[in-house]
């Protein structure tokens, strides 16, 4: 981007630069937050999901030397932990929507959208929608085994040519995430009826405080 112009020569200014390192910042760090945070809420609500992840994650903890450190291939191993890493996104996707451009006129559920109307797509919205997830409150990650939801029907990550480039590092921290808390530790939450709040991601009101209980050898 830095050694990009635009059809008139001009480079981007220090503002705009600035205001790129931003979004990268808070696109690849917030997001990401956001998600584990939730992970950790729903596991701590879920201990049959918990038990099952341990499962999972012990398995493969267990296939590793003293000291040796995950691969590639292990990480293709959590199938069943992302499975519930999706069912957390859908049920808390730290992105909430977008802005998009219409680039033709069109009618959708009865309303005329024309041409260069701005538009904004709501995650929570399409992930809620009971035609594409029976039961939508419902916690089951069942939902992504096979070829999972439809097309545009669940988009933490946005979809098509403009789909989130890091989508498939935020996959691997959310992982490694998992493997290294889980294999570890229990826990709950101290505050049971904590609200959640959007700004602009949604997060804890007071921040998901836990009690941890280490694993006995």
């Amino acid at each position: 981007m830095l050694l990009a112009s635009d059809e008139n020569g001009q480079f981007m200014t220090e503002m705009d630069i600035a205001d790129k390192i931003l979004g990268l910042l808070i696109g690849g760090h917030d997001t990401a937050s956001a998600a584990v945070t939730f992970v950790v809420k729903y596991l701590a609500e879920l201990p049959e999901i918990y038990n099952e992840v341990l499962k999972e994650q012990m398995e493969i903890a267990k296939s590793k030397k003293p000291g040796e450190l995950l691969n590639w291939d292990d990480i293709q191993k959590m199938r069943y932990s992302w499975n519930v890493a999706c069912e957390v996104m859908r049920l808390a996707p730290p992105l909430q929507g977008a802005f998009r451009e219409a680039i033709n006129d069109f009618v959708f559920a009865g309303f005329s959208i024309p041409k260069g109307w701005k538009l904004y797509w709501s995650a929570n919205s399409t992930h809620r929608n009971p035609e594409y997830f029976p039961e939508p409150e419902k916690f089951d990650p069942s939902r992504f085994e096979g070829s999972g939801p439809l097309p545009y029907s669940y988009v933490p990550f946005g979809g098509g040519p403009r789909m989130c480039p890091g989508k498939e590092y935020a996959r691997l921290e959310i992982l490694v995430f998992m493997h290294n808390v889980v294999k570890r530790f229990n826990w709950e939450k101290l505050l049971p009826d904590e609200k959640i709040i959007v700004n602009p991601m949604p997060i804890p009101a007071k921040g998901l405080p836990v009690r941890l209980f280490p694993h006995i050898a």
